[in-house]
């Protein structure tokens, strides 16, 4: 064991259970984030930094709710859906999409709390007031970055409360996301696999 990962599992060992948490030598990295004591629920890392999240809108978890049910309801039998699970793109950053639609094999166990970035296939996220920078453009060059093929940005409508949708595919070339469609009222795309989603159902319960 290094001098190095010994003084971080001292920190670790020594660190009271109740305070605000305080970087050990080095910062925080991906593995870290599920030993930090006290941690709010969904915090994520970017650039080695803890991210905590403020209370969701109305519109921002029902948006969530229709896109993971509408993604659950016609993926492949071979792909999962789920929403707010962190995934770790390095060392230093394991962000939490909203949504995420990667293969049933990356599923490890029921206490899993991360996936690989790998393994990846679309990541969504549901922009809030305080997430528009993050959302728009940090999150996007870091996912693109670890090679996630397929990202949606989700963004409320400021006349009608409806979900906007914008779509980006992967240039493998230049490691960058391409728009390919804004979707209002209907998002409908053949990648990465069939999908249709009705967007004016946001506040509909299902079968209405």
């Amino acid at each position: 064991m290094s001098a190095a990962h010994e003084e971080r599992e001292e920190w670790f060992d020594a660190e009271p259970p109740y305070r605000w948490p305080i970087p050990p030598p080095g910062g925080w990295t991906a593995d870290d984030l599920d030993r930090i004591p006290g941690l709010p629920s969904h915090t994520e890392l970017l650039d080695g930094s803890l991210v905590f999240v403020s209370p969701q809108t109305r519109f921002h978890s029902r948006a969530l709710r229709l896109l993971e049910r509408a993604l659950w309801g016609q993926a492949p039998d071979n792909l999962d859906v789920l929403s707010r699970m962190t995934v770790k793109l390095d060392t230093r950053n394991r962000p939490e999409p909203d949504v995420m639609v990667f293969p049933e094999t990356a599923n490890t166990g029921p206490d899993q709390t991360w996936y690989e970035a790998t393994d990846i296939l679309l990541a969504v996220e549901v922009v809030a007031a305080d997430t528009l920078e993050r959302d728009r453009e940090v999150k996007p060059r870091k996912y693109a970055a670890a090679g996630v093929p397929h990202f949606w940005r989700v963004e409320q409508d400021g006349d009608q409360g409806l979900p906007v949708v914008y779509v980006y595919e992967l240039d493998p070339a230049t490691k960058a996301y391409a728009l390919t469609g804004i979707f209002h009222d209907r998002l409908k795309v053949t990648v990465p696999f069939e999908i249709d989603v009705d967007l004016t159902a946001i506040n509909r319960r299902p079968g209405s």
